[in-house]
């Protein structure tokens, strides 16, 4: 149950479904179609004790050209004691000439799980703008029980620093991370058994697995095609669903 939303365009969501397993399903959107430069956009969730939640949008975030600040998307999410969270937006797209800002600041009680994901394009591939953008700087942040357990930071310009280079991201053109949450050591080891079983399964994807310090572990990976990534998506989620939370893979409906 939605207990309380707010929202201001250009940021909406929608009512929430309940999926099969009790979980329940929100959408969050923009339904401008894409940030421009300027646009700034702050998301904050709270999910309360012993509650299931699946939050997704309904397609990949386009971020249009701008000659002035950056577009800044801001998302906070509170997870309450014993609460299971799916975090999984679809990837973003720069345009070329883009500037993007974007951070995602997760703050988990004890005995709570999370399986998050967090994807970008190299740009509007098939129109030839492949790494064209002028910058993206992204953070993610989780903490569990008030200790940290995985901080990531990246900043790409690719006018300074060629992404395609040797070593970097080279003729791919989708760049990913998978990461898991939980306490429970054993069902953490077990997930990463579970997903590095499928990513070798998935020769189109080049990719690993490894356990963080305390309270999880992490996938990167990278693929050629939008195809490939969202095939790699759903494969890897449905493998941490079944693990982690004990339950079957789901269709997300996004239409």
């Amino acid at each position: 149950m939605l207990s309380q939303c707010r929202f201001r365009l250009p940021l909406q969501a929608l009512a929430p479904t309940e999926l099969a397993d009790g979980t329940a399903y929100l959408m969050l959107l923009n339904p401008t179609g894409g940030l421009v430069g300027g646009d700034i956009l702050l998301t904050r969730i709270t999910q309360e004790n012993d509650t299931r939640l699946c939050l997704t949008t309904p397609s990949a975030t386009r971020v249009y050209r701008t000659l002035g600040p950056p577009a800044v998307q801001e998302t906070s999410i509170r997870v309450g004691e014993r609460a299971f969270l799916e975090y999984l937006p679809d990837h973003v797209i720069p345009h070329r000439d883009s500037k993007l800002r974007q951070s995602l600041q997760v703050e988990m009680g004890r005995g709570s799980r999370a399986i998050i994901w967090d994807a970008m394009a190299a740009g509007r591939v098939a129109c030839g703008e492949r790494w064209d953008f002028a910058a993206i700087d992204s953070r993610v942040e989780i903490s569990l029980n008030g200790g940290p357990v995985f901080l990531n930071r990246m900043l790409i310009c690719p006018a300074s620093q060629n992404p395609a280079r040797l070593g970097i991201a080279e003729d791919f053109n989708y760049l990913a991370t998978l990461i898991i949450v939980a306490e429970d050591v054993a069902a953490v080891t077990a997930t990463v058994g579970s997903l590095s079983a499928q990513l070798n399964a998935m020769p189109q994807i080049y990719g690993g697995t490894s356990l963080l310090a305390r309270g999880g572990c992490v996938v990167k990976l990278l693929a050629r095609s939008a195809s490939d990534l969202l095939c790699a998506q759903g494969a890897l989620w449905s493998c941490a669903r079944n693990v982690l939370f004990g339950s079957p893979a789901i269709d997300l409906r996004k239409y």
